[in-house]
């Protein structure tokens, strides 16, 4: 072994002692002599191993973050507040897993990241961002000490966990501070997500290791030994994981976690519950958005008092007016607060609050602070009226159900707020376009619809604040670039009311192109799973819309939605569009499709006279009614895990 990878070795075991274990063996001016030679060393060789402690050092300021492609999805946690919400949670699990035990952990109030090891060293990190990408926050995370740049096992794996800043950490650095940081959670998200890698390393950022996302040549049996694994590959982790079979234990250790804290070194807003059992994870599977097998449980918000000074009325996309109340400044849970939801008039009727009023506000991590009633009027209380006028353009304001809406479609806001809808990475994916930019491509460029995008020339955007040379044509590249986008996601552009990333999935997979959804009758559309009457009424009357279908028109002039069909394979389902409806006991949804599409199948989302298979688990309701009106061919799971296995 050379002197070096004797002094990196060495160092790092220290480090670990140190910084994870909180039990140094050597004293500092110890560690600062073995590295101060290491320097040496590697000044002279010209060169610094992958793993060496001198990568910490906090280098030059970065000019951007690259986005990261995860290897495996980071998916988010379904949240409860309720015990009765945790027992029907708990419920469902023990009925698809008899004698299923689940562990409870704390959940930290910090940025999710995603950190990834090849051949046993660091080679990345980035922040979760929507998933599936993330920003490559590398030279920030090789700042933080407690984060091992070397491990045991050499396999190519992703670990998640959460930064954060110790709430004593915080307390010290706002003592020499100019700009003093009030909120652990937002002080550790800006150190990761700041340029300069130096504000990371004086900020003290900490990662807390709680899963591995994805893992070459091993597998894990339960959350118990993926949490073993972790420590013994000198992960740092918080030193508390209980387990629990039933809801009885499990909130059991959530009022002991609601008690305690209160009083550890790290800001937590509730705790974790998971399926203990990985290989029984994968039967439960995902939503859309989350894992069907863990939850988390939200401890109740903080709340204070503040007086209400001044009601301001906020025009969105669809024209929808919302009162934001501004108060007095007051801390909750480590922010200041100076601004709450009303919801809409109704609400402000039905809590009785007026300007002048002391009201009672409550603050959920970093949801938008809400007014939850009046305390007490005063003598200068005054009722908040109602607005008959658009404050913005001075529209004739109209009701419609509890809201207020602006119906003039040229409303500054409104068409600020359509172009950040539209130009969102789950839509158009325009990367760099922002609220502000949004804002002044309507004032200073005269711009009114998406459409107007994709005739902006450099000369254009070069009227706009804050862009130059560079900036401008990497807008230019981004707006080129979605000209070509998946159908799901220019359905979800279109700012469709009641259209969410969900249903325009569902829509995109039902009608496979713009100019059939078009066409599409509400009777057709509230077949489909995930649209009600409500947003099939929205959906056909966007279509219907003159001046919806001229900018629909402009902006197929420019962009082609692409539907990409999946391939069909051959066998048992060869030909077959197959409807699934029901509960199935054997299978995820997503698993059942997943096997007819393998098997030469298509699924689809509602029975049509196109379908020619119905597979009806427990519960069906309309869709096998509908089946068996037509004559279509309907089998249970049973059939189906038949047909399948004789194939």
């Amino acid at each position: 072994m050379t002197r070096e990878r004797q002094l990196i070795d060495t160092l790092n075991k220290w480090a670990y002692e140190y910084y994870v274990l909180d039990n140094p063996s050597v004293p500092d001016s110890e560690y600062d002599k073995l590295y101060d030679e290491l320097v040496e060393i590697e000044k002279l060789n010209g060169f610094v191993q992958p793993d060496s402690p001198t990568r910490r050092v906090g280098g030059e300021p970065l000019k951007g973050f690259e986005r990261h492609e995860h290897l495996a999805r980071l998916y988010s946690l379904d949240k409860v507040v309720t015990y009765d919400r945790l027992t029907a949670f708990v419920t469902r699990i023990q009925r698809a897993v008899p004698q299923a035990d689940f562990t409870v952990e704390y959940k930290y109030d910090g940025l999710t990241m995603c950190v990834t090891y090849d051949g046993g060293k660091f080679v990345r990190a980035t922040t979760r961002g929507n998933g599936v990408v993330g920003e490559d926050v590398t030279a920030q995370c090789l700042t933080i000490k407690s984060m091992p740049l070397s491990i045991p096992f050499t396999g190519r794996m992703e670990v998640q966990g959460e930064a954060v800043i110790p709430l004593s950490r915080l307390n010290k650095y706002n003592e020499t501070a100019t700009e003093k940081l009030k909120n652990a959670r937002n002080a550790a998200a800006g150190a990761i997500r700041n340029l300069d890698p130096s504000v990371t390393a004086r900020r003290g950022v900490e990662i807390l290791f709680y899963n591995v996302n994805y893992i070459e040549g091993k597998s894990f049996s339960s959350q118990v030994e993926m949490f073993g694994f972790l420590r013994e590959n000198r992960f740092k982790t918080y030193p508390y994981l209980k387990v629990c079979d039933s809801v009885d234990g499990i909130i059991s250790c959530l009022e002991e976690i609601e008690v305690e804290r209160r009083k550890i070194d790290i800001l937590t807003d509730g705790a974790v519950i998971k399926l203990n059992e990985v290989a029984a994870r994968e039967g439960l599977g995902y939503t859309d958005k989350f894992p069907r097998w863990a939850v988390a449980f939200k401890f109740e918000a903080e709340e204070a008092q503040t007086t209400v000074r001044q009601v301001i009325w906020q025009v969105g996309r669809t024209g929808k007016l919302t009162p934001l109340a501004i108060v007095d400044p007051v801390d909750l849970g480590g922010a200041t607060v100076r601004r709450a939801t009303l919801n809409n008039f109704g609400d402000i009727e039905r809590k009785d609050i007026r300007i002048g009023s002391v009201v009672a506000i409550r603050r959920s991590n970093e949801v938008i602070p809400e007014i939850l009633g009046c305390i007490e009027h005063t003598g200068s209380s005054v009722n908040i009226a109602k607005p008959t006028l658009c404050p913005y353009c001075g529209s004739k304001i109209y009701e419609e159900g509890a809201n207020l809406f602006c119906p003039n479609r040229l409303c500054p806001p409104r068409i600020a707020a359509r172009f950040e809808h539209f130009a969102q990475k789950d839509a158009m994916d325009i990367e760099g376009f922002s609220e502000a930019t949004a804002v002044q491509i309507n004032k200073k460029l005269g711009l009114n619809n998406p459409s107007q995008l994709y005739t902006l020339t450099a000369e254009d955007i070069a009227k706009l604040d804050g862009f130059k040379d560079k900036k401008i044509n990497n807008l230019l590249s981004a707006i080129s670039s979605s000209r070509t986008v998946p159908l799901e996601r220019f359905i979800f552009a279109l700012g469709i009311d009641g259209v969410g990333k969900v249903a325009a999935r569902d829509l995109a997979n039902e009608f496979k192109s713009i100019q059939a959804l078009a066409a599409a009758t509400p009777e057709k559309l509230v077949e489909l799973e995930n649209i009600g009457e409500i947003s099939a009424s929205a959906i056909t009357g966007w279509f219907a819309d003159p001046e919806n279908v001229k900018e629909l028109e402009a902006l197929l002039a420019y962009v082609t939605p692409v539907y990409e069909q999946k391939s069909a394979g051959s066998g048992i389902f060869s030909g077959q569009s197959v409807v699934l409806t029901g509960t199935l006991q054997g299978f995820t949804r997503s698993q059942a499709q997943k096997l007819i599409e393998e098997n030469g199948g298509e699924c689809g989302s509602s029975v049509t006279k196109k379908t020619t298979l119905v597979i009806a688990g427990e519960a069906a309701g309309s869709k096998l009614e509908k089946a068996q009106k037509l004559g279509i061919k309907i089998i249970d799971e049973q059939a189906f895990v038949e047909m399948v296995n004789r194939e």
